[in-house]
């Protein structure tokens, strides 16, 4: 018998996971294999169930689906990663696909493009909706995204996800908490993110946060 296609949807908001879930399981031989709310519970419960295709919300709290996909695929590279978002921004759409997902599709399309792009994924293949396409296309024309863009500040992984952190309002001390890491380390940590992207108060390292896709708006 033909093995299930094992689907892993991340998405905040419950109505979202709802909606996914309905036309998830309207598929024959496609079963849900999970749900998580954050990047850090899609990392965990993807390394537990290990799933075929992990359709996942690009912005969302704690750690988001830029970094979330790169642990992802870096940890179970069969597990493809389908970014599921809002949002078509060029430099985004190239953070993500640098992560390793294979497929973008706009929350405003799921109807329509939602079940071929899982489909494509399944198959190891690639999925952009025409939209995607078109933006992909006009920044090569207009030269292409720079790499300060999919990296922007030149942060790692790690001071990108104390970066998401914090601007979701957590103390030094719970950031250390959470990344198993000693206050000390979180400070040396926020000094150096501080100095390299050039920010003398904690409101513009939140601007720069949202203004890149590392936190939501």
């Amino acid at each position: 018998m033909k093995k299930k296609t094992s689907i892993l949807i991340v998405d905040d908001h419950d109505i979202v996971r709802s909606g996914l879930r309905s036309l998830i399981e309207s598929e024959w031989g496609w079963a849900i294999s999970g749900e998580a709310t954050d990047g850090r519970e899609a990392v965990a419960e993807a390394l537990r169930l290990k799933p075929d295709v992990v359709v996942l919300d690009v912005m969302m709290p704690g750690l988001n689906g830029v970094d979330a996909t790169t642990q992802i695929k870096s940890a179970i590279p069969d597990t493809e990663v389908l970014a599921f978002t809002g949002t078509d921004s060029e430099a985004l759409m190239h953070q993500v696909f640098a992560a390793g997902a294979l497929g973008y599709v706009l929350k405003s399309e799921a109807g329509q493009h939602l079940i071929p792009a899982i489909k494509a994924l399944r198959a190891h293949e690639p999925y952009f909706t025409s939209r995607v396409s078109k933006a992909i296309l006009e920044s090569y024309l207009k030269g292409g995204i720079q790499a300060e863009q999919i990296t922007p500040g030149g942060l790692t992984a790690r001071e990108r996800e104390i970066v998401m952190l914090l601007c979701d309002g957590r103390s030094n001390k719970e950031v250390g908490a959470v990344l198993s890491i000693s206050v000390k380390t979180v400070e040396a940590h926020r000094a150096a993110i501080m100095r390299k992207l050039d920010c003398s108060a904690f409101s513009e390292l939140v601007r720069y946060a949202v203004r890149n896709h590392i936190v939501p708006p």
